[in-house]
């Protein structure tokens, strides 16, 4: 029996929505964690990119359990003396909601180069529009 080893050239991509409203943060990004780096998938090898396209919308409406709305601080350093910026999650919620579910699932990713590729498969939006009906949009349904 020969081992399984996925080529680029063997990838069949596809395109997964979730909708993110009333929806837990770490549960959900655990999930497009999976997806983005193909884990789903049989043919899964972890040094070859074989994940599919995730689209989320509603993110606005997303679930932070506990205190975590005003307890959970999102750090920003410009890199200069005094540019360390402290935010609570209510207010990244108002300014830019799409920046919680990123950081999650960012955050859930191994800290490499093909990381960095996975996170631009990640499309994140405010509200139940997105510009990607033309690519056959799979939804994505899970128990969280």
């Amino acid at each position: 029996m020969k081992t399984f080893v996925a080529n680029e050239n063997d990838i069949q991509r596809e395109w997964f929505i979730v909708d993110a409203a009333d929806k837990s943060t770490g549960r959900l990004a655990v999930v497009i964690a999976n997806v983005l780096r193909g884990r789903n998938k049989p043919t899964y090898t972890p040094h070859v990119d074989t994940g599919a396209f995730v689209v989320v919308v509603n993110v606005e409406k997303i679930k932070l359990t506990g205190n975590k709305e005003e307890g959970k601080i999102y750090q920003d350093y410009s890199g200069y003396p005094g540019g360390l910026q402290q935010r609570s999650a209510s207010k990244i919620r108002a300014i830019h909601p799409e920046r919680i579910i990123m950081q999650a699932v960012e955050g859930m990713l191994p800290k490499n180069r093909m990381s960095r590729k996975t996170m631009t498969r990640l499309k994140v939006y405010v509200g139940p529009d997105h510009p990607h009906e033309a690519q056959n949009v799979q939804t994505l349904e899970f128990n969280g």
